[in-house]
């Protein structure tokens, strides 16, 4: 039974919406994390929502996404008094002096 024309072109524009929908949800690419010379993790296509952890502290981060984000020293995404986060647009990279605590997680900025 042939399917018509009309049906295939909606579920093909639905299936497209689907993937679009899904895109939006998670930062299209890799953030990499290293220690001094040695790679500690690289996440890919994380969600865009949410404070994100590192396993380990990193003194290096390359954002590779196209999307903005911040890095905390706490695991939790927050800054004790007196501190702040960074900023660190997509596309760039961020190293932490010797003498500061190393990042432990990030989080997108919207």
């Amino acid at each position: 039974m042939p399917v018509s024309r009309l049906l295939t072109a909606l579920a093909g524009i639905a299936m497209l919406g689907m993937v679009l929908t899904a895109c939006e949800e998670h930062a299209q690419g890799t953030i990499e994390g290293r220690n001094g010379v040695r790679a500690v993790e690289t996440i890919s296509n994380p969600p865009i929502h949410g404070c994100h952890r590192f396993r380990a502290g990193v003194t290096h981060v390359t954002n590779r996404t196209q999307s903005n984000l911040m890095l905390y020293r706490t695991a939790d995404c927050t800054e004790p008094a007196g501190g702040q986060g960074v900023y660190l647009d997509r596309q760039m990279s961020n190293q932490v002096a010797p003498a500061t605590a190393a990042w432990r997680s990030f989080s997108f900025v919207s």
